[in-house]
């Protein structure tokens, strides 16, 4: 009996650990769980446990939770490396790596202390591996080809196995040709909920993946060359308005997890409300060490878990704070032509290209602009409110806080009501003057500021 054999008829056994992340053989491989396949784009479900220690099971933004099965007191799940096609918005998909039928795979949730077995098939072109990002565990069990581990070449299947050490919240990913395969949208969620379920218990817990494409309008591959130019930021390879919204009951204790796996940092904001950094990927930070705030940071590969009452009733952007990451299939090269009358260039342009516009031709915004478009592309910004369009795209989605919702209620509620007399509108009365400012009338010019007489500093010697 061989080594591979060995370990699958003893994988409960202290020592099967050390062997590493294992190649299964033939016969092994009749005894794998089954590996789930989800392909929807909508937000499932919580997945509640069933069997095992219990937890508060986390909602995946526009994705779902894989199932397991306890076999000898172990946790085992499978995990399928394969192409998928990913909805990005409605009008527009990619043709994307990623795992049980959809980019990201789908979150893992265990429970602290858990003794873990995941099944990994590999049906990509090329070998790969997965890497369990922030998990301490055995050093051969860590996913890093070359290093750890052979690369999973395609059509085997390795198994992982380790014990949850803590609670937290990781990421998974490939640690074998990543310019390649994360670019292509190879990623997923991983949760370990505490012992006790009334430690670090919310009432809504919401995850998600950054994630970042350069798909070229027309097409549906990504560049996987590209460093820097991407042109489509994701929540969990969805654009706004193709994200959910995250829905909460007044009053409610929300938790956001964010992890980040594109090429650049991401300031996450959230309107409407204040809350607190309250986790790692290194863990949980103790309540002293928090502080508030409105927008956090999450750099390259780093991932944070806020949390906030949902105190405040209304419509609540949620974003990044990078301009050009709330715009889908923007482009680089674009001049900035704001004031300058391009109206009979444009005309002869149009003799040519039927329906050319350049930004601010026809008045409006680039959410208002109607261009035809290439076959599998998206409007820079299409996002439609109850007032309008909401010139969104990207990394942007709304909270949805509701008085009345049921605890497990994650429909979308539709637009908020907001009472008589709460929404900003024209002022048609006579505008107030601020007491000491000069009076002017209508078309009067307006005073020149007064000159400003500057002194250059005094250089000293030091």
């Amino acid at each position: 009996m061989n080594k591979r054999r060995i370990f699958l008829g003893n994988v409960t056994g202290a020592g099967a650990t050390l062997l590493g992340a294992s190649l299964v053989s033939k016969a092994g491989a009749a005894t794998l769980p089954e590996a789930p396949v989800h392909s929807s784009s909508a937000t499932a479900a919580p997945l509640p446990p069933a069997g095992g220690r219990p937890y508060n099971p986390v909602v995946t933004l526009n994705g779902w939770t894989l199932p397991w099965r306890m076999k000898d007191g172990v946790k085992e799940f499978h995990l399928v490396a394969e192409p998928v096609v990913r909805e990005l918005a409605p009008g527009m998909q990619a043709n994307l790596w990623g795992y049980n039928g959809q980019s990201p795979g789908p979150t893992i949730e265990v429970v602290e202390g858990d003794r873990v077995r995941i099944f990994v098939t590999n049906k990509l072109p090329e070998h790969t591996s997965v890497h369990w990002h922030g998990q301490l565990l055995p050093s051969g069990m860590d996913g890093v080809t070359g290093l750890t581990q052979p690369g999973i070449p395609p059509g085997k299947t390795f198994v992982y196995e380790f014990v949850a050490r803590h609670a937290g919240t990781f990421m998974y990913h490939p640690h074998a040709d990543e310019m390649m395969q994360m670019a292509m949208g190879m990623m997923g969620f991983w949760v370990t909920h505490p012992r006790n379920p009334k430690q670090h218990a919310v009432d809504r817990d919401y995850v998600f993946l950054l994630s970042s494409y350069d798909i070229e309008p027309g097409s549906y591959t990504p560049r996987t060359n590209t460093m820097l130019d991407f042109n489509l930021w994701t929540f969990n390879s969805r654009v706004f308005p193709g994200i959910d919204p995250m829905v909460a009951r007044l009053g409610d204790k929300v938790r956001i997890r964010v992890g980040n796996l594109t090429m650049t940092n991401h300031p996450i904001h959230l309107h409407g409300h204040r809350f607190e950094v309250a986790g790692t990927d290194g863990g949980w930070v103790p309540p002293g060490a928090r502080w508030p705030e409105v927008t956090t940071d999450i750099a390259v590969g780093q991932m944070r878990a806020i949390e906030f009452v949902a105190d405040n009733l209304g419509d609540w952007a949620f974003h990044c704070h990078k301009s050009h990451h709330t715009m889908n299939a923007m482009g680089h090269d674009v001049p900035n032509l704001a004031g300058v009358d391009h109206r009979g260039v444009a005309r002869k342009i149009n003799s040519l290209v039927p329906g050319y516009m350049v930004m601010g031709d026809r008045g409006g915004s680039m959410g208002d602009m109607r261009m035809r478009l290439p076959e599998n592309t998206l409007p820079m910004m299409d996002g439609k409110g109850p007032f309008g369009n909401m010139e969104m795209g990207g990394m942007f989605t709304v909270l949805k806080v509701r008085a009345g919702l049921g605890r497990s209620d994650y429909r979308d509620p539709g637009w908020y009501a907001h009472p008589k007399g709460t929404v900003a509108q024209e002022w048609t009365g006579e505008v107030p003057v601020a007491a000491g400012a000069p009076k002017t009338a209508p078309g009067d010019a307006v005073p020149a500021a007064p000159a400003l007489n500057a002194r250059k500093p005094t250089s000293h010697r030091h």
